[in-house]
């Protein structure tokens, strides 16, 4: 089994996957039926250590992939009165798989988060200076934001782990809800700030492959470049709703209806892009992975 065709042995590979029920988790289970990879979705609790022992013990995976996690419902902001809950997940749960895969002997896929960073005078809003993997965070404006700068920063013990900052993730599927784009569809209001994103579309697949290569240590997991709130919804109406409007507002009136600051930043993204040099920027990316599959408007 798993003979290349130039008659040599290839380890076939076995993915566990923690996550199942979230949104990045049963992409990863699609993509490896489509990529034919044998996978398996753990089901123990990220916290209780024996169970995540058993699962590896039962499984033999050759990778495993956290994509588990408390974003909060319905955002970051059910963080801030559930602060043992996402204690328990966030760092003490990261913590005991990445630990266990340690001493297994097996990396660690992590999908961890770029909302660590805000923007700041060394890296000005509009300036295309983006945060590199070894900058320390330096937005802990929420809950949610400080545990996984915590555990980033012990993660980097670990020489197992490969940590992937996701950001304001966005896929071609516009009816999830936890998509970037249907959450500022929604919104009453929306502020216009530039941020690094991540087209799932894109970077899901990417992240297999690093898998595959063994990668490991933090990368920042972005789209190359910056887009505002206002350029998606432009090309939303552009692509999907002629008819579509939408009201701005500033981060101070923002500040007023939500419980917990927002980070706003910029990733530098060639780490990655050396890497894997066929990656689109992000608004390239949007266009072709997101916005030309979902056209309802007639091409002009």
């Amino acid at each position: 089994m798993g003979a290349t065709a130039n008659g040599s042995d290839a380890q076939p590979f076995k993915f566990l996957i923690y996550g199942r029920t979230g949104w990045i988790g049963g992409l990863l289970g699609k993509l490896c039926e489509a990529q034919k990879i044998d996978y398996v979705y753990g089901s123990g609790r990220l916290e209780n250590r024996a169970s995540l022992e058993a699962d590896i013990a039962s499984v033999q995976p050759t990778h495993v992939f956290n994509a588990a996690g408390v974003t909060g419902r319905p955002n970051v902001d059910w963080c801030e009165s559930h602060k043992v809950e996402t204690i328990r997940t966030n760092v003490v749960g990261t913590l005991t798989l990445a630990d266990v895969c340690r001493e297994k002997g097996l990396v660690l896929i992590n999908y961890a988060t770029g909302c660590i960073f805000e923007y700041d005078a060394a890296h000005p809003l509009g300036s295309g200076v983006g945060f590199k993997e070894e900058d320390t965070p330096n937005f802990i404006g929420s809950f949610y934001s400080k545990t996984k700068a915590m555990v980033e920063e012990l993660l980097k013990n670990y020489e197992n782990v490969c940590t992937l900052r996701v950001r304001m993730p966005i896929s071609s599927d516009l009816s999830n809800p936890r998509n970037f784009i249907t959450k500022i569809a929604r919104y009453e209001k929306v502020v216009n700030i530039p941020n690094s994103m991540t087209i799932l579309d894109e970077l899901l697949p990417i992240s297999i492959e690093m898998a595959k290569r063994n990668l490991t240590g933090i990368w920042n997991f972005t789209n190359p470049g910056v887009v505002s709130h206002n350029e998606i919804l432009e090309m939303y109406r552009e692509y999907i709703d002629p008819n579509f409007t939408w009201t701005n507002f500033t981060l101070e009136e923002q500040a007023k209806v939500i419980i917990a600051p927002r980070s706003n930043n910029e990733l530098d993204a060639s780490k990655l892009k050396q890497e894997f040099p066929e990656l689109l920027s992000i608004k390239d990316s949007l266009i072709e992975n997101v916005f030309k599959p979902n056209r309802k408007t007639p091409v002009a």
